[in-house]
């Protein structure tokens, strides 16, 4: 097949090598920065991530994820998230690294530090540590432990491309947090992804 679709699959497949290549010897915040950048490339190329092949969820559904790619392995998993506004996701953690990209639209994403120390089953205390606006050229990059919460606000519907270490599928020991209770516990997967 040539056209739009090869190019994109093949710039997809590239930088996802190069994704590979910078995580070989393993994942600090200089190499997020370095798979960031990949990501935020792909995320440019707007015709890639349309309505007409990837359509936002009906209502009253708040988000669609898409699977772009993933290794046999299911590492180095690429999604496609389009969430419509009012969308919100509790502060939570990923136990991967994590990049997000955005297509379209803003998310307003609250970053948390974990103040106890964890000793509690179902306890936790967090503290509040800064808001990150992802939006077109921007992004955020996460460690595994990193902790943050996201709010679609405003009217447009976001397209936002997801990159992981590891498939969300896969990931059974993730957190999610209540800070007005002080408590958490195991998140689920959310939305089932649409392959």
């Amino acid at each position: 097949m040539n056209g739009p679709e090869s190019d994109r699959d093949t710039l997809v497949r590239d930088a996802l090598g190069r994704v590979r290549e910078a995580a070989a010897a393993g994942v600090d915040r200089e190499t997020l920065e370095a798979i960031l950048s990949e990501l935020k490339r792909l995320a440019a190329n707007r015709a890639w991530w349309s309505e007409e092949r990837y359509p936002a969820p009906q209502e009253p559904e708040r988000q669609a994820r898409y699977l772009v790619s993933e290794d046999a392995d299911r590492r180095f998993a690429l999604y496609l998230n389009v969430m419509r506004p009012g969308k919100r996701i509790p502060p939570h953690n990923h136990t991967t690294w994590a990049c997000i990209a955005a297509v379209d639209g803003a998310e307003l994403n609250q970053l948390y530090r974990r103040v106890d120390d964890g000793s509690k089953e179902g306890v936790a205390v967090l503290e509040e540590d800064r808001s990150v606006v992802v939006e077109p050229g921007m992004g955020i990059a996460l460690m595994p432990d990193d902790i943050h919460s996201v709010l679609i606000q405003g009217d447009q519907v976001i397209r936002h491309l997801h990159l992981y270490g590891r498939a969300l599928e896969t990931l059974t020991e993730r957190i999610v947090f209540d800070p007005s209770t002080q408590t958490c516990a195991k998140m689920g997967i959310g939305v089932a992804t649409r392959r």
